[in-house]
């Protein structure tokens, strides 16, 4: 396809569809085949799954998005617990939770969880902001605590060439080593680190669109009438290259309370 106007017209006309689009939860299956993340050296899953069933407490899903990841954990009824903070998930997560005999409890500050101390033997968290000091608190003595983290470097680069000066800048301090001194000063012993700088592509600009008018904490501001140009651009990059290419940022984390 080429780069004339009824073209340009056929795309920005898709384009605003993708933007249109509704999100609910934390689930981006439906850009299935237009989006590829290469895989992780780690599975978090598993590694969830072997602390999950080595535990007899009670176990915590810190920022539960929409409940889907948990629920495909199987968790133990009566003594699983979620947080979430953002509205939409959390009245999507009272009707589904509680029938699996799980607990939701909204949070509006990472330092004040709804607990008492010591009242988890595992604090389970992809994803979602903590602080160490009181994750501490909540862990039972020889709690876990892991974390599988987005950070501060992540899909930067793609941000800064469609905002300017107004992509969000790099937090080159969110990343492994300084998570890990800071849960080793809250009390905790770190036994599993790791970090990664895994390729996102998109394999049309559509998903780009929608993926970024989603994680508005990436693109501040991020609109089609707004990136239009550079979203042009990209569309000819994608037809010579078959894809656009972004760099992310993961870590992951395990850790006892000591």
């Amino acid at each position: 396809m080429g780069t004339d106007k009824m073209d340009m017209e056929y795309w920005k006309k898709s384009w605003l569809q993708e933007e249109q689009r509704s999100f609910r939860g934390w689930d981006f299956s439906s850009l299935s085949g237009r989006m590829d993340e290469e895989a992780l050296p780690w599975d978090y899953e598993a590694a969830v799954r072997t602390y999950m069933n080595a535990a007899a407490g009670n176990l915590l899903d810190m920022g539960t998005g929409g409940g889907e990841f948990l629920l495909s954990l199987s968790p133990p009824p009566g003594r699983t617990y979620a947080t979430e903070a953002y509205p939409p998930n959390v009245e999507i997560c009272r009707k589904l939770l509680p029938p699996h005999g799980i607990e939701l409890r909204q949070v509006y500050s990472d330092d004040e969880l709804p607990f008492a101390d010591g009242s988890f033997e595992l604090v389970m968290n992809r994803h979602e902001a903590f602080s160490c000091p009181e994750v501490h608190r909540i862990l039972q003595p020889d709690g876990v605590f892991i974390t599988q983290q987005v950070g501060g470097r992540n899909n930067r680069t793609l941000s800064e060439f469609l905002l300017g000066e107004h992509a969000a800048p790099a937090d080159h301090h969110f990343c492994v080593e300084p998570v890990c001194s800071e849960l080793q000063r809250s009390g905790f012993k770190v036994i599993e680190a790791a970090e990664v700088f895994p390729l996102l592509r998109f394999r049309d600009i559509g998903a780009l669109v929608y993926f970024a008018k989603i994680i508005e904490w990436e693109f501040p501001g991020f609109s089609v009438e707004k990136c239009y140009d550079r979203l042009v651009l990209l569309q000819q990059q994608l037809e010579r290259d078959g894809y656009i290419e972004s760099m992310e940022h993961r870590f992951m984390i395990a850790a006892v309370k000591i």
